[in-house]
This record gives C-alpha cells, sequence and structure tokens, in this order.
C-alpha cells in the first residue's frame, strides 16, 4: 500500500493546469453578487461600491488574464461606461415582467424574487465582458446564475429589449442564439445546436427568435438556421 508521501506526490503530478484556480470561480461570484447589489439595492453607497468592484475586477485581472497579449487591465473604465445602458435595459426587462405576469403584485417582486430576472441581469452583465473578450469570468458570471435560478444562459447570446423568463427553471439559450425586442419564453425552453462538435466553434449554431415572440413550456428550437418569426406563438 502506498504511504501519504507517495499518494500526495502522485496527486502533485496529475494536476497539470497551473492557471486552474477554483479562487476565480469564489471572486467572481463575489464581483457578481456585489454588482447585483450596486445596481438595484436602494440602500447600497453606489460610489463606496464601485471602488470595492474596481478591487475585485483587478483580482479577476491578475487570476483570469493569464495570456500576456491581453490588455484586461484596460477593460474595468470601459466596462463601467456600459453599466448605465445596461440597467436601462434590465429596467426595461422588469418591466416587461410585471406588465404581463398577473402574478406579480409590484415590480419590486420582480427584482427581489423572480429567478427569470436574476438569470437575465447576470447575462446582461457578462455579455459586456463577453464583448470586450475578458476571459473566463463572463462564462462564470452566467453559471453562477446558473446554479441559483436553472437558467443557463450563454454569454454570446445576444438578446433584445424587455425580454420575459416565465418561472425560468430549466431554459437553456446557447451561445449563437439571437432573441429580438419583447420576446416571452417559459420554463424549460431550449434554443440548442443540432449538433456539438469542435469544428462548429464560430458557426451560428442557435436559433434566431424574431420580435414579439412567445414561447410555451418545454419548447425545443435547435439549429442555426431556423428562425422564428416576428408574432409568432410556440407550444
Amino acid at each position: 500500500m502506498k504511504n501519504l508521501k507517495e499518494v500526495t506526490q502522485e496527486i502533485i503530478n496529475q494536476k497539470q493546469h497551473p492557471n486552474l484556480k477554483f479562487r476565480i470561480k469564489e471572486r467572481t461570484e463575489a464581483f457578481t453578487r456585489l454588482l447585483f447589489y450596486t445596481l438595484f439595492d436602494a440602500e447600497t453607497e453606489v460610489e463606496k461600491n464601485m471602488h470595492r468592484l474596481a478591487d475585485l475586477f483587478d483580482e479577476l485581472v491578475t487570476l483570469a488574464c493569464w495570456d500576456p497579449n491581453r490588455s484586461c487591465g484596460k477593460i474595468w473604465r470601459a466596462y463601467c461606461a456600459q453599466l448605465p445602458g445596461i440597467l436601462k435595459k434590465l429596467n426595461l426587462d422588469a418591466r416587461a415582467i410585471a406588465g404581463a405576469d398577473p402574478a406579480a403584485n409590484s415590480i419590486e417582486e420582480v427584482y427581489l424574487s423572480y429567478p427569470g430576472f436574476y438569470a437575465i441581469a447576470i447575462y446582461r452583465l457578462s455579455h459586456e465582458l463577453y464583448l470586450f473578450d475578458f476571459p473566463l469570468v463572463p462564462r462564470l458570471m452566467t453559471e453562477y446564475a446558473h446554479k441559483l435560478t436553472g437558467v443557463d444562459i450563454n454569454p454570446g447570446a445576444e438578446i433584445g429589449e424587455s425580454f420575459f423568463i416565465d418561472h425560468a427553471t430549466g431554459v437553456v439559450i446557447g451561445e449563437t442564439a439571437v432573441i429580438r425586442d419583447h420576446v416571452k419564453i417559459y420554463q424549460g425552453v431550449t434554443l440548442g445546436a443540432l449538433a456539438v462538435r469542435r469544428d462548429l466553434r464560430h458557426a451560428k449554431r442557435h436559433p434566431t427568435i424574431e420580435d414579439n415572440v412567445t414561447i410555451y413550456a418545454n419548447a425545443t428550437i435547435l439549429g442555426g438556421s431556423t428562425v422564428i418569426g416576428a408574432n409568432s406563438i410556440i407550444g
């Protein structure tokens, strides 16, 4: 039987990825939580938190930007400039949900309790970092929301204004999906790909959903050439 020293050395020898640091995940989740509170919580001091967010972002740059050819440190100020526009879109999402759902007793209820809204919020915040080509962190942000809400939205998806996910659980929206304005989808909906192959990495693999479409529970819509026309109802 191997002794502890031998087992320890074998484990060390199997650790082949020096950049695989789970602290990246932990710090991304802390950044995501603080960012959400900063944008929405009435009792949160925005200016104070922006400094804290900048410090967390610097940590993420150190942890996640291990490619010396990436200038991740310059992204923060540009990202901050996008936050008011992201917040405007999210407020439109919240109003769309409150205006469409008869079970919503107030817009505050949407912000505080709707998992679909939380998933959309983290998607929109991560999508901007995705557009800046910030490595790994956008995906970790949406996976954090996935863990909390059951909604899996890839940060690469393109989603328009006034988006509503009702009930939320089990929704999957793939990386190259395109969703236009005023779209409503329900639990269990998948906007997915027809095939999973590495050579399709840069191809349009997921469907396009045009304006004012409603997709009811458990519908599965697949393929990059699939287009659901405006004003359609699926399910």
